[in-house]
């Protein structure tokens, strides 16, 4: 039996989304989850930049004694999970294989659209990993900086999302693709008007439950579960305003949020520099 905690992270509240699943798969473990809301968004920066606030937030849960990370953030997963990986003594999970994997298992036609970010389209990462499984599916990948804020917005749901939506959808739909990988944890949140536009004929690809599963595997096999007769507990730090973060997080969560700690980003900084 291990009681430590499992570290779960991301540019800000997205990310909460998986941490909702890796709750209810795993409703024995705690969890500890940071949200960079003062560096959000992620999606439009460089690659080496979000590389090295990945590295300083992982290693920060690191140093709080967690026994596994969750980079619940696609952008952050597609810039820095293999150097996470060897830099970190404690294993490292990623959003994107899982999703690579339900995408090839999901299509008919073997072509695959992708929804995402600047810098997660930018990383090439779906790509490599769906050819790895199948280099005769065709992935056509579309930036969406548009729609992460509006579903922080005050109206996630309204017109402006919409048409936000059918923009980044008409050249897949164009390309007749059967499968759509949602690149960015905010995504589901407004999975109901994605379904609307693409139709019931194209599968929508966001595995939260895979990688749940993939850290609950992780942690059999690392012999590191906790008891599995407790009930889990879970705490939020944010680098932003902890007040709109429990506001904007039970949106994400659908569950409740009470305290949320702040974290100063000099403090993160100060780890990676030590």
């Amino acid at each position: 039996m291990d009681t430590r905690p499992i570290g779960v992270f991301d540019s800000g509240a997205g990310g909460l989304t998986v941490l909702h699943e890796c709750l209810v798969t795993l409703p024995h473990e705690d969890f500890v989850y940071l949200g960079d809301g003062a560096r959000l968004p992620y999606g439009p920066r460089p690659l080496e930049e979000i590389r090295r606030f990945a590295a300083e937030i992982a290693r920060f849960l690191e140093g709080q004694g967690v026994k596994l990370v969750v980079a619940a953030c696609n952008s952050a997963t597609a810039a820095a999970l293999p150097d996470l990986q060897r830099a970190l003594s404690v294993p490292v999970v990623g959003v994107i294989q899982p999703e690579a994997l339900a995408a090839v298992r999901a299509t008919r036609n073997r072509r695959v659209g992708l929804l995402a970010t600047e810098a997660t389209v930018a990383s090439g990462r779906y790509e490599a990993l769906i050819w790895t499984l199948d280099a005769g599916v065709t992935v056509m990948p579309v930036a969406c900086p548009k729609l992460v804020p509006l579903i922080e917005g005050d109206d996630p749901f309204g017109a402006a999302t919409v048409d936000a939506v059918r923009e980044a959808a008409a050249p897949l739909k164009a390309a007749g693709v059967d499968t759509v990988v949602l690149g960015c944890t905010h995504y589901p949140l407004i999975r109901p008007i994605l379904q609307r536009v693409f139709g019931r004929d194209v599968t929508l690809v966001f595995s939260a439950d895979e990688t749940a599963r993939e850290v609950s595997e992780t942690l059999a096999r690392k012999a590191i579960e906790n008891d599995p007769r407790r009930e889990g507990t879970y705490r939020f730090l944010t680098t932003g305003d902890p007040v709109a973060f429990r506001e904007m997080g039970s949106r994400f969560l659908q569950l409740p949020i009470a305290d949320v700690e702040h974290v100063e980003v000099a403090r993160l900084e100060s780890v990676v520099a030590a």
